[in-house]
């Protein structure tokens, strides 16, 4: 391999020739030789964004030569449309605060702006990575501006893929509303409920979920770009400010503001922690809704067997035929990683320090991350399972015919104690609890019949005083 020589302000490093990164960048791949772990693609498109409306801000308020400039633009431009992503090598366990980072590409867009201008990489005369690339700025607000950044955009692709799977629960909710089986507490028999129900309860469920997805998106609006070092602003033009944020809502499209206190921003990770526990929100209900489809998916012969997943892929390596509720089990990975990950954001926004806080390249790391396996999560629990659900209504109608959990309807006609012992009566001798309380004289069949209509039972009020069923219920029974 071919290097050039290049200095940062430590002495001389050794730069692979055809690199687009610098001294800095390279001194940084030498100390932090740590996870193997690169930034993520779309942490690299926020870097770019921040740079691009820097280079356009600092042209507008006359700190910038326009030939530099435009040079500057259209190279972060390249790294925003996916180019020179290779270049950004620098492990997300690196210095505090995301210098190296912010160096890496500083480097890579001047190198390439220089390149533009006919110069040849490593010549710092023709765009400085530092006096040029990061004119304006320190590492300490375009960094947390590139989380808000990249958070925003992948917060509102996890929210497309949650309104689509609450979509296909509803779907599910209304197929499956008629089939009416046991509930459970308690992992007991309980009242009966309609498959149905269950399903539009995972559905309003998420909904909570989305709406504060929503929130946090609009709190990681507010952002401390031009807050330079320490808060102060201090070598940052007043017209850059002003300039920098009208050009990254141009550039985004988001909902974006300056914050009221810039080294408030500066000095809290608060917001992350606020979009990190929305997540994690989401994870802990997921992982509920995950787990109640397979336990009503177990068996096939020895389980509740309720519902039937789809099968695919074979689930043993000695049992032939056997199949694992493998999408709900991976969804349970990502949504525990995703908690794991909620942790070590609110460990890392609790170690701020004075004016700063040095962890955002671990916060940067951990956010991304679980936004993107949340989203790709959701989508395979949506693709690969829900939608391929098949209710076992004859199962399901055998279970809750002989549950003693309908005996309830029976308290408002017999009282506690009488239900209670049909109840055991009917558990120690096999008999329907409908046939005991016949047998024992304390209703006569008719009655019994109204009052354990097993569909009448999953909806409100007193089974069997002539409530009028809803039109939702009309002419349906189980």
């Amino acid at each position: 391999m071919e290097f050039r020589k290049e200095s940062d302000s430590l002495g001389e490093m050794s730069v692979p020739l055809d690199a687009y990164y610098g001294a800095q960048t390279c001194r940084a791949v030498s100390n932090f030789n740590i996870s193997g772990m690169r930034p993520f693609p779309e942490f690299i498109w926020a870097t770019a964004v921040v740079k691009l409306a820097a280079a356009r801000a600092n042209m507008a308020a006359g700190g910038l030569d326009r030939k530099k400039g435009d040079a500057i633009v259209a190279a972060a431009q390249e790294v925003i449309n996916g180019k020179f992503h290779d270049q950004f090598v620098v492990d997300v366990f690196q210095a505090g605060a995301g210098t190296s980072h912010n160096m890496n590409a500083n480097e890579v867009i001047a190198n390439r702006a220089i390149e533009l201008l006919g110069g040849r990489k490593g010549d710092y005369k023709v765009v400085h990575p530092n006096d040029h690339v990061n004119m304006s700025q320190s590492t300490n607000e375009p960094i947390p501006t590139e989380i808000r950044l990249v958070s925003i955009r992948m917060l509102g692709e996890l929210g497309k893929e949650l309104e689509k799977l609450t979509k296909s629960l509803r779907r599910k909710a209304s197929e499956f509303d008629n089939i009416v089986k046991s509930g459970r507490t308690h992992l007991e028999d309980a009242a009966p409920v309609r498959l149905g129900q269950e399903f539009e309860a995972y559905a309003s469920i998420l909904d909570y979920d989305l709406a504060r997805l929503e929130k946090v998106e609009s709190v990681l609006g507010e952002l401390n770009i031009g807050a330079t070092a320490v808060g102060t602003g201090v070598n940052a033009d007043p017209k850059y400010v002003s300039s920098v944020l009208t050009e990254l809502k141009k550039i985004t499209h988001f909902d974006l503001r300056n914050a009221k206190s810039l080294m408030a921003v500066t000095q809290s990770m608060g917001d992350f922690v606020e979009a990190s526990g929305a997540i994690r929100t989401l994870a802990v209900d997921i992982t509920k809704i995950a787990n109640d489809l397979r336990l009503m998916n177990s068996g096939p012969i020895t389980g509740l067997a309720e519902i039937t997943l789809p099968a695919v892929q074979p689930g043993s390596s000695i049992m032939p035929g056997k199949v694992n509720p493998v999408i709900a089990e991976c969804m349970n990975m990502i949504a525990f990683q995703s908690m794991g990950n909620d942790l070590s954001i609110t460990m890392a926004a609790q170690a701020g320090q004075l004016e700063l806080n040095v962890m955002m390249p671990l916060i940067a790391f951990d956010i991304v991350f679980t936004l993107g396996i949340m989203k790709n999560g959701l989508r395979m629990f949506r693709e690969k399972m829900v939608d391929g659900i098949v209710a076992n209504e004859g199962r399901c109608r055998d279970m809750v015919e002989r549950t003693p959990g309908i005996a309830l309807a029976l308290n408002p006609y017999i009282g506690y104690e009488k239900a209670a012992e049909a109840v055991k009566e009917s558990l120690k001798t096999g008999k329907a609890i409908r046939q005991v309380v016949e047998e024992k004289g304390w209703l006569p069949r008719r009655d019994i019949e109204k009052i354990l209509d097993l569909y009448s039972m999953t909806e409100p009020g007193i089974k069997g005083k002539g409530r009028r069923r809803s039109s939702h219920a009309r002419g349906r029974k189980a």
